[in-house]
């Protein structure tokens, strides 16, 4: 019988400018980014999120579609799409202005929430920040038996008060089996790893934070295990760590909790470390497929 894993959170459209000064509409958003790097990998997978009418989100259905992901559990209206407008300083550095109240992409909400299970369920980035749907989503996963895969993935340009993101971020804590997030994101937000400790003791199970070009360190109550990152030619970074966060809902689908701990877990991260290399070796998220990743 297939496993299905369900991926909740926003899909939005980053406008990005190219050379000549022309705005090019990338989907973006961690969770999309995830749907379709679980997809890729051969697994069932519905993207629980809001999609417009407007052409930015049928470009972002029709992209997610072709990488496999189910989408008749998104919520669909005639709100925007959310907008990341990308703006380039001299040194070719990107500035991020956000277009996201009152759009589709977070218009989370318990009268279209689905019923029902998934085996596992994979839930981030700003769609568990932004307010009013970040506290629908709460409520709503706090009935799942499924277990979660929580990714805060981080923006302080979009809130900038510490407290509050950090409010935001414990509450999930509380309700995650498996938290994924990056040294940047923890050193941001607490300034140092120490909390980690603190998350095991609440309930969570595995930790598991990324370090860029030094690999990552996945930690539990009575281990901490460190895989290196695998060396490429990046050309960018973008989608990275949300393929590494679907090759962890992989290992969860095979392996289950029992599973996971008791081996498997160096299998896992390693794999996540190639996968994430071959999507830094190409422009934009554009993760691994099965077969690729199965090659290397």
């Amino acid at each position: 019988m297939s496993k299905l894993a369900w991926v909740v959170g926003e899909a939005l459209i980053d406008l990005i400018q190219d050379v000549s000064g022309i705005q090019i509409p990338k989907v973006g958003g961690g969770p999309a980014n995830t749907s379709r790097a679980i997809a890729r990998l051969g697994y069932e997978t519905s993207f629980i999120g809001g999609l417009s009418s407007d052409s930015y989100g049928q470009l972002i259905e029709e992209e997610l579609k072709s990488s496999g992901v189910d989408l008749s559990l998104a919520y669909r209206g005639n709100e925007l799409t959310a907008l990341a407008i990308a703006t380039l300083d001299g040194s070719g550095a990107a500035k991020y202005e956000f277009e996201l109240d009152g759009t589709a992409s977070f218009a989370f909400h318990e009268s279209w929430l689905p019923q029902g299970e998934a085996d596992v369920i994979h839930i981030g980035s700003v769609a568990t920040m932004l307010e009013p749907g970040a506290s629908e989503l709460w409520k709503w996963a706090t009935t799942k038996k499924a277990p979660i895969v929580f990714d805060p993935n981080v923006r302080p340009s979009i809130e900038s008060d510490r407290d509050r993101y950090r409010a935001s971020v414990e509450r999930w804590i509380d309700i995650a089996a498996v938290v994924k997030l990056s040294e940047d994101d923890l050193d941001w937000l607490y300034g140092n790893e120490s909390v980690v400790h603190s998350w095991l003791e609440r309930g969570v199970s595995i930790v598991v934070v990324t370090r860029a070009d030094k690999g990552m360190t996945a930690i539990g109550a009575d281990f901490s295990v460190d895989v290196p990152a695998v060396p490429v030619t990046v050309v960018d970074t973008v989608g990275a760590g949300d393929t590494i966060g679907a090759v962890l809902v992989e290992g969860l689908l095979e392996y289950g909790f029992s599973g996971l701990n008791g081996g498997n877990l160096s299998t896992v991260l390693e794999r996540a470390a190639r996968a994430a290399a071959i999507t830094c070796s190409r422009a934009g998220a554009n993760p691994p497929w099965k077969a690729e990743l199965d090659r290397n």
